[in-house]
């Protein structure tokens, strides 16, 4: 009897291992075939091979400057630069393995045993997705799904794709796409941007405590935002410590020390509007316009400039770029406080226009009002009546303006009517500066104006302005290729009329010297140096306009000049960008290089898609480009720029106070002109050295808006500054190579340079006195 219930016994729990079995096999079995379907698509779209090797993720296209660095991106949503991982600091992927998957490299994708705790303890230990999960759910799968069937499916086409990653990729190609597709918040898409935007640094020279912050933030960027949420990012930064201390990437005294520690962020926010060469990067947005238009893929189809990841390597040279807007940033917000000194209601009821009455003011700001964007926008966007446009000019609003504070550019919060903004904005003073190498055409610094935020017109190559005196070199180099002429040469500095109809001038042309003082005689480089208008007028009569506009052509000037006498004084509009490239010839001993700004572009591949070819023509013998630049150096030596070399004897502090970084102290031949228009409304200086050719405009938007007097209001107190502060700072970095030698004599030399023998009559408006107003330059 015994015998028949343990046999019933054993009967019966042998049933039960049965069912076990049968569970458990046909519970893998499901589960196998849940995996089957979802790699075959059947519960949604899954990516194929192409698709894993090639994901599609949005990169912006890169800016690269010559020496490396990045100038900037263009992108629409994502602002992604990736990254390979030997560009990872090593702190940045311990912090990841520790905090967010510390068996990485123990599985192929998922991890077993995470899962079955997370199972059994339903995540209150922990959840059990891994890095390569979290991948794929970033890649692919998407945002997780609030229904619960339908995260399920979500989690199990994770753990196919995972597997799939695991095999396409190596465990550090893994790493580096991780950190790449995250994103941080603030315009910060990707490791890279993130490492810039919140400590301005690359991947690869971020700290331990910088690197746990930024893997802490992948838990939710969104609530661990360091801008919104220091406290609680700092927290949760503390936690990826204790993890790393945990796993035995760090020791405690380490840990301890820098959970003491705040996050001492660097925020450095990138925007089209902020950071460097942001004129350089509006032209380059164009310029790449066009590109694509010209330039399609293989298949046909254009390329995407927001999204496609292009890498652009351009000739700027970041450290020069940053030289450059810092001289603007030091000069400009001295000359406008003696410009607005000047035009105070008492001093100027008509500030901050001169020469105009209350009517033609009036007429000038509905002009501008009807070419505003503000204008285009409720017009053509808004569909609003005209009538209804202008009476919103007149009411007041609330914005942000732009001012310079304790002389740096800021923004004021303010109400105010925006046909008053106008007038405001317009009593600022403009500056374009451009800087190229003259052999190679490389332009090394590009400056459009003084904050892109608020003033976005261009004034480098988009703006021409009159040019005044710095075109006179090229009518005395007309006259030393056509007459062999030599600096030494004199003429009478005498009232000089060219007759009307002569050159199709209708009037009889009589230019006057700056100042009215005539006499004596001078030698061609003395009346270069101080910009002599009559001894100019004396050349242009023997050589002819023509003869001028046709040189000033083959030097790269595209903008518009009549062939009239008085084109001799600078009366054409021309670009900084053109002038640049013209005074390069004669640094370049006369061979004309296009200026270069960029040299490669390349896909995200490393493909390249565009390689630039120089484009260079012989315009002048080596002997007159360097008679040339013998005339020019005068400037520097005696002439209207000789401050940048001597000390000046001025005992007005106050003027001296615009004169921004006087005494220069540059000892080196420099060749130059100094440019100014008609009533003071433009100041130019363009100089040369022989590896660097540096142009530098200023003025008001309109002419209309000026100083009274050419004390402030000539090129050497307007323009010349900012070349002397640009040079200073080129010159104290010894890595750029900017040269200090001799401009190159030609071999064979017939015309004669040396002017020690020959009369420098000065006359009493030159003699060196110590009060502003007689420093009667232009």
């Amino acid at each position: 009897m015994a015998t028949k219930k343990q046999a019933k016994t054993v009967q019966d729990f042998s049933k039960y291992i049965r069912w076990f079995w049968m569970i458990f096999l046909g519970g893998m079995l499901a589960f196998l075939l849940v995996f089957l379907l979802a790699s075959w698509g059947a519960l949604g779209e899954m990516p194929d091979h192409t698709q894993l090797e090639n994901p599609k993720t949005n990169l912006a296209t890169e800016i690269i400057s010559s020496d490396g660095k990045t100038l900037g991106k263009f992108y629409f949503k994502d602002n992604r630069t990736p990254v390979s991982y030997d560009d990872l600091s090593p702190f940045l992927v311990n912090a990841l393995i520790a905090t967010e998957d510390a068996r990485f490299h123990k599985h192929s994708g998922i991890d077993a045993r995470g899962t079955l705790r997370a199972f059994f303890f339903l995540g209150s230990r922990g959840g059990a997705s891994t890095i390569s999960q979290q991948l794929s759910r970033q890649l692919f799968v998407g945002v997780a799904s609030p229904n619960t069937l339908s995260r399920l499916t979500q989690k199990i086409k994770e753990w196919v794709i995972a597997i799939r990653l695991e095999r396409q990729y190596t465990k550090e190609e893994i790493i580096a796409q991780y950190f790449n597709i995250y994103d941080f918040g603030n315009n910060a898409d990707g490791i890279r941007s993130a490492s810039s935007i919140y400590f301005d640094k690359e991947p690869k020279d971020l700290s331990l405590k910088e690197s746990a912050m930024l893997v802490g933030m992948f838990k939710n960027s969104s609530l661990y935002n360091p801008r919104r949420n220091p406290v609680g990012v700092k927290n949760r930064r503390d936690v990826v410590l204790a993890q790393m201390y945990k796993y035995d990437f760090i020791n405690e005294t380490v840990k301890d020390s820098l959970q003491k520690t705040e996050l001492d962020l660097n925020y450095t926010p990138q925007s089209h509007r902020d950071g460097i060469a942001t004129y350089f990067r509006g032209y380059l947005d164009g310029f790449m316009k066009e590109w694509i238009k010209n330039n399609p893929k293989p298949d046909g189809t254009k390329w995407n400039l927001y999204n496609d990841g292009l890498k652009i390597y351009t000739t700027i040279d970041s450290r020069m770029q940053k030289y450059a807007e810092d001289a603007v940033q030091q000069h400009m917000p001295r000359l406008q406080a003696e410009f607005f000194h000047q035009n105070t209601p008492q001093r100027n009821p008509t500030a901050p226009f001169l020469e105009l009455d209350q009517t033609e003011i009036r007429d000038l700001l509905n002009r501008s009002m009807k070419q505003s964007e503000r204008w285009r926008h409720m017009k053509y966007d808004l569909k609003k009546s005209d009538k209804e446009i202008e009476e919103s000019f007149h009411k007041p609003v609330q914005m942000s303006v732009f001012a310079w504070k304790e002389g740096k550019a800021s923004e004021i919060d303010t109400i105010m009517k925006p046909i008053d903004s106008m007038r405001y904005y317009k009593s600022f003073l403009r500056t374009g500066m451009m800087s190229m190498d003259p052999h190679t055409g490389h332009v090394k610094a590009w400056v459009g104006g003084m904050n892109y935020r608020h003033f976005q017109y261009d004034m480098v190559k988009q703006g021409k302005r009159q040019i005044g005196s710095t075109f006179k070199p090229f009518v005395y180099t007309a006259a030393i290729d056509q007459l062999h002429y030599s600096p030494c040469d004199e003429f009478p500095d005498v009232p000089f009329c060219i007759e009307a109809n002569k050159f199709g001038n209708p009037e009889e042309w009589c230019p006057k010297n700056s100042g009215g003082n005539y006499g004596g005689k001078r030698t061609l480089k003395n009346a270069l140096a101080n910009s002599v208008n009559t001894v100019t007028a004396q050349l242009i009569d023997k050589v002819g306009p023509q003869t001028v506009v046709d040189l000033a052509t083959k030097l790269g000037v595209e903008s518009e000049m009549l062939p009239v006498p008085s084109i001799a004084l600078g009366t054409p509009d021309i670009s900084v960008y053109e002038m640049v490239g013209a005074y390069a010839t004669f640094a370049n001993q006369g061979v004309y290089t296009k200026p270069v700004m960029v040299t490669n572009i390349e896909d995200k591949n490393g493909t390249i898609l565009y390689q630039f070819k120089p484009e260079t023509r012989d315009v002048l013998s080596d002997e007159t480009a360097y008679v040339a630049v013998k005339l020019m150096e005068g400037v520097t030596q005696i002439g209207s720029g000789a401050r940048l070399k001597h000390t000046w004897a001025v005992n007005v502090p106050e003027y001296k106070e615009v004169i921004t970084g006087y005494p220069y102290g540059l000892t080196n031949p420099i060749a130059g002109k100094t440019g100014t228009t008609q009533n003071q409304s433009d100041g130019w200086f363009m100089g040369m050295v022989p590896n660097l050719v540096t142009g530098v405009w200023v003025g008001g938007e309109d002419r209309a808006v000026h100083f009274k007097t050419i004390t402030y209001g000539q090129g050497a107190a307007m323009a010349l500054p900012i070349w002397g502060l640009y040079m200073k700072s080129c010159y104290e970095d010894e890595e750029l190579n900017v040269s200090k030698e001799d401009f190159i004599e030609p071999k064979n030399l017939s015309i004669n340079i040396d002017c020690s023998k020959a009369s420098e009559a000065v006359t009493d408006d030159e003699s060196e006195d110590d009060t502003p107003e007689d420093l009667d330059f232009s």
